[in-house]
C-alpha cells in the first residue's frame, strides 16, 4: 500500500509577508483565533501585528507596523534576553512558549508567548518567526489594570525556584575553587548578572570602621554606565543601612537612585559569623516578577555562602602576608648580621694588627709606637659604637628603652655636634653651617642630652658619609603650637633640619629608611661602611621624647633632608625677622 501526503500547505501565510500591505496582513492574522499575533524578522522588527485588545489598551496596530522604530511602541522589557530567544528559535527551528514582559505607553504587559520559526524552504535559515500570545496582566503607572490578570501559576514558580537554587550552587562552587578576593567578588557579580540577565549588579566590600564602601566588582548592560570604583556613604543610603544593621535582604524603591533609578533594588549583606563584610546590590528589573520568600531566602543563601568565602579569603590573605613579611624579616635579619659582623670584624682585625706590631717590636721610635696605639684606639672606639647600636637596638625590640628626659640647652646640644662633627667635614673639603632661630633667650628644650645628641650624631654622620660634595647645614626652628606628650603640656616644639648635598634616595626606596634591619642598598654599605642602624634607632629615640623623624628626597644624586622634632620645655622670646639669627660657620 502507498500513502501519498498532500505537500501543499493551506495558502493562508503569502510567501513574502512584507509585499502585502499592513490591513490585509493584520486581518489574515486575526482568522488564527489567537488575542495576539505578529510576525517579526531577525532584528526584532514587525512585519505585521494584531491584537485583540489594542483598542482598549489605547495603541495603533498598524502604527507599530508603519514606525520604523516600532519596537520603542510596543517592545520587550528585556530587549537582550528576547532577541536571544528570537535567535534560538530561528537557528533551532523549534517552538518556544514563555511568559515575557512588553511595555507600550508607560504601560507594562505581561504576555505568555509562543514563537514558532516560519519555515522557509529547504537549504535556508529561517528568518522571521510567528509569536502568538494572550495578555496575563498590565500595569501602568505602577497601578494595575484589571484586564485579564493571571499570576504565575505554581509549576512558573517552582522552576523559577530551581533555576535559582542552580545559580546558588554554581555561585557556590566557583567562590569555593578560589581564595583569589578579586576573582571571588567578579565571579560572584557575573554569574548573577548572566543567570538572570540583570541590568546592574555590585559588591561593594565593607569595614565597619568605614561609613563608606567602595564598588569593587561590578555587572551592567552595555547601556549602563559603570559605578566601578563609585564610593557610596551607607548612612545616606536606607537600603544598604538596613541590611548592614538586620542582615536580612532589603528590596527597596529608590526614586532617582543612580543604581536603578525609578525601580526596585535588591541589597543584601555578606557577613561571616554575624559580622558583615561586604554588600550586594541587585536591579530588580523584572519588578512584575515579585520574588518569593524562598527566592529571598536564596538571596540570603548567596550572601551567607559569599561573606564565608570572603572571610577566609581575607584570613589567607593575611597570613600570606603575615608569612612574606616573617620571610623578609628573616631575610633582612640575615643581611644585617652579615654586615654586622663585616662591621665588627674590620676594627678588631685593626686593633689586632697594631696591637701585634707593638708587641713585637716593630715599630721604630716612640712616636710610631704611640701612632700605633692611637689607631687602635679609634678602632676601639668605632666598634664601642657599634656595640651600642646593637645593644640599643635590642632594648628598642623587648620595649625596655628608657630614658630620662630633663631641661636641655639647644645651643650647648649644636655647640657639642659642631665640635664633633665640623672636623670630619673639613676632612672632605665640604662647608659644614649651623645656625639657632633667632631668640633673646636661651632655647631650652625637654629631652635626654646623650640620646639627643646620639640623634644628632647619627645623622650629621650619615650626611657627611653620604656627601662628596657641596656641604651640611643644620638649622632649628621653634614651632609654637600646645602639645601633649604623656600627660606633659609643652609650649611648642623645636624643628631640627638636617639637609645635605649628597648621594639621595630613589622615591621608591625610601620607606626603608627606617626599617630595622632594613637597608636601601646592601652593597653600599660595603662601600660606605656601618650597620644601616642609625635612622631606625633615631626615629626610636625621638619618638620616646615626644618628636617625630621624617626624611624626604628628590631621588638620587639630589641630595636629602632630615628632620626631627622635641618637644619644648619653656617659649622663648623670638625676635623679628629682620634681627640677625644665630649661626655657627
Amino acid at each position: 500500500m502507498t500513502i501519498t501526503a498532500n505537500s501543499q500547505l493551506p495558502n493562508r501565510f503569502p510567501q513574502n509577508l512584507e509585499s502585502i500591505n499592513n490591513h490585509k496582513a493584520n486581518n489574515l492574522l486575526a482568522t488564527l483565533g489567537a488575542e495576539l499575533v505578529y510576525v517579526q524578522d531577525g532584528t526584532g522588527r514587525y512585519l505585521s501585528f494584531y491584537w485583540q485588545k489594542s483598542d482598549l489598551l489605547g495603541f495603533n496596530p498598524e502604527q507599530i507596523v508603519a514606525d520604523g522604530n516600532s519596537q520603542e511602541v510596543f517592545a520587550p522589557v528585556d530587549k537582550i534576553s528576547y532577541t536571544e530567544r528570537l535567535h534560538q528559535v530561528m537557528t533551532n527551528s523549534v517552538p518556544e512558549k514563555f511568559p515575557f514582559w512588553f511595555s507600550c505607553h508607560q504601560n507594562l504587559f505581561e504576555l505568555e508567548l509562543v514563537m514558532s520559526p516560519i519555515i522557509p524552504p529547504l537549504g535556508t535559515a529561517a528568518t522571521t518567526v510567528l509569536v502568538m500570545g494572550r495578555l496575563l496582566q498590565v500595569k501602568a503607572n505602577n497601578q494595575e489594570i484589571n484586564v485579564s490578570i493571571t499570576t504565575p501559576t505554581q509549576i512558573d514558580l517552582a522552576s523559577r525556584s530551581q533555576q535559582h537554587q542552580r545559580l546558588v550552587n554554581k555561585i557556590t562552587r566557583n567562590i569555593r575553587r578560589t581564595l583569589d578576593l578579586d576573582a571571588i567578588w567578579q565571579q560572584t557579580v557575573d554569574s548573577l548578572g548572566k543567570a538572570l540577565r540583570l541590568e546592574r549588579c555590585i559588591i561593594c566590600p565593607y569595614q565597619p570602621s568605614s561609613s563608606k564602601v567602595r564598588v569593587i566588582a561590578e555587572y551592567h548592560q552595555p547601556d549602563r554606565v559603570s559605578m566601578l570604583g563609585l564610593e557610596i556613604d551607607v548612612t545616606k543610603e536606607q537600603a544598604f543601612a538596613q541590611a548592614l544593621s538586620t542582615l536580612e535582604p532589603i528590596i527597596m524603591e529608590v526614586p532617582g537612585y543612580d543604581l536603578c533609578p525609578q525601580q526596585k533594588i535588591l541589597v543584601v549583606a555578606t557577613c561571616y559569623q554575624d559580622q558583615a563584610n561586604g554588600l550586594i546590590a541587585i536591579n530588580l528589573r523584572d519588578e512584575c516578577y515579585p520574588l518569593t520568600n524562598s527566592e529571598i531566602e536564596l538571596a540570603k543563601e548567596v550572601a551567607d555562602q559569599l561573606g564565608t568565602a570572603i572571610a577566609h579569603a581575607t584570613l589567607y590573605k593575611e597570613l600570606e602576608a603575615a608569612r612574606q613579611k616573617a620571610e623578609e624579616a628573616s631575610r633582612l635579619k640575615s643581611e644585617f648580621l652579615a654586615n654586622v659582623s663585616h662591621e665588627i670584624r674590620t676594627p678588631l682585625n685593626g686593633m689586632i694588627g697594631f696591637l701585634k706590631l707593638i708587641l713585637e717590636g716593630m715599630a721604630d721610635d716612640a712616636e710610631e709606637r704611640n701612632q700605633f696605639l692611637s689607631e687602635a684606639h679609634q678602632l676601639s672606639l668605632h666598634l664601642l659604637n657599634i656595640i651600642n647600636d646593637i645593644l640599643d637596638i635590642a632594648k628598642i625590640e623587648a620595649g625596655k628603652m628608657e630614658l630620662v628626659c630633663a631641661p636641655v640647652k639647644l645651643e650647648e646640644l649644636f655647640s657639642d655636634v659642631d665640635n664633633f662633627m665640623r672636623p670630619q667635614a673639613e676632612v672632605k673639603n665640604l662647608s659644614f653651617r649651623m645656625q639657632l632661630p633667632p631668640t633673646s633667650d636661651e632655647i631650652v628644650v625637654e629631652g635626654n642630652y646623650q640620646r639627643l645628641l646620639q640623634v644628632m650624631l647619627n645623622i650629621v654622620g650619615n650626611a657627611i658619609k653620604f656627601t662628596h660634595e657641596g656641604g651640611i647645614t643644620v638649622t632649628a626652628d621653634v614651632v609654637l603650637k600646645k602639645g601633649k606628650f604623656q600627660e606633659q603640656q609643652f609650649p611648642g616644639m623645636v624643628r631640627v633640619r638636617i639637609a645635605d648635598t649628597g648621594i639621595g634616595v630613589s622615591l621608591d626606596q625610601q620607606d626603608k629608611l627606617f626599617q630595622l634591619f632594613s637597608q636601601v642598598d646592601g652593597s653600599r654599605t660595603r662601600q660606605y661602611g656601618g650597620t644601616g642602624l642609625g635612622l631606625a634607632i633615631s626615629q626610636k629615640l625621638v619618638e620616646t621624647m615626644g618628636g617625630e623623624v621624617h626624611f624626604y628626597s628628590l631621588g638620587e644624586g639630589l641630595g636629602s633632608t632630615v628632620t626631627f622634632t622635641v618637644p619644648l620645655y619653656q617659649q622663648p622670646v623670638m625676635l623679628s625677622s629682620s634681627d640677625s639669627s644665630s649661626s655657627i660657620d
